[in-house]
């Protein structure tokens, strides 16, 4: 059973139509391997929404589905983007709207600089003009990249490239974010950095995020809501309001309703994986 933790609902998110939403999705591999079962998830638009479970319990398997890349076995996804996407077990479908997906790993091309990494969504799609190159200049800027155009990725840090790699799937100025643990590599300083930095951007531009984590501290602090995923098969169990002050500030971390909130996360992801809330 779904359980909600009530509170106070961002105006975006009572006005709009869902931008995400999945009916019955499960996804079985070769082998007789399943993945996904049975989910329900609903997500509108402008929210930030954390996928929150164990190493291997679908996420980001979930999140190739909402972006086209896998089909379901079973059940359905309704993206609410551009003239409108269902992907269903019968086909998979890259979406005629904008959606901008970061991995756990950059993926750079390590040939191209830093400005011809973020400028590859333009030149694919076969638009590389003088306001492109603009929007590659600003995006750059918008992660803190701004003097870097002309490096190449060896030349960077790990943080860095994953920056470049945020600014590769900001620059379409995209309805819809994914992010499959991105900062998963990262050291804790350049992590907690990248943590603020997300938000300052997803208060600026105000996408939709479904953001795949394995950690309680960095969903509550980023996320308007949680949604808690079992071990394989993957379902979800919990979907849980976080109702922390917006903007967020470092501050938060400290604040005793970050800690309350990241209490009541950690004993419903101990309850979705069977061990007691100590354990």
């Amino acid at each position: 059973m779904t359980i909600r933790e009530g509170g106070i609902i961002d105006e975006i998110t009572k006005s709009s139509p869902p931008i995400v939403e999945l009916r019955g999705v499960g996804k079985r591999f070769a082998a007789d391997v399943e993945a996904l079962s049975g989910i329900d998830l609903s997500v509108a638009r402008g929210e930030f929404v954390s996928l929150l479970g164990p190493s291997g319990c679908g996420k980001s398997t979930l999140l190739r589905i909402i972006a086209g890349l896998l089909a379901p076995s079973t059940g359905s996804c309704h993206l609410a983007i551009g003239g409108g996407t269902v992907i269903t077990p019968t086909r998979t479908a890259i979406p005629t709207g904008r959606i901008g997906f970061v991995f756990q790993d950059p993926t750079l091309m390590p040939w191209s600089t830093v400005g011809g990494n973020v400028l590859l969504p333009f030149r694919i799609a076969g638009r590389v003009g003088p306001s492109h190159r603009d929007r590659v200049a600003a995006a750059v800027a918008a992660v803190g990249l701004a003097g870097f155009e002309q490096a190449y990725p060896h030349q960077l840090s790990g943080g860095m490239r994953m920056r470049v790699s945020i600014a590769r799937a900001l620059v379409t100025d995209p309805d819809l974010l994914l992010l499959d643990e991105p900062f998963a590599a990262l050291d804790e300083i350049t992590r907690l950095a990248l943590n603020d930095d997300l938000l300052r951007l997803w208060e600026r531009h105000r996408p939709t995020i479904l953001f795949v984590t394995h950690s309680v501290f960095e969903s509550v602090y980023l996320s308007t809501r949680i949604a808690v995923m079992t071990p394989r098969p993957g379902h979800i169990v919990a979907d849980l309001r976080v109702d922390l002050p917006q903007p967020r500030e470092r501050a938060v971390r400290t604040a005793p309703e970050y800690g309350a909130m990241c209490d009541t996360v950690s004993a419903m992801l101990a309850e979705a994986m069977g061990q007691s809330p100590l354990a």
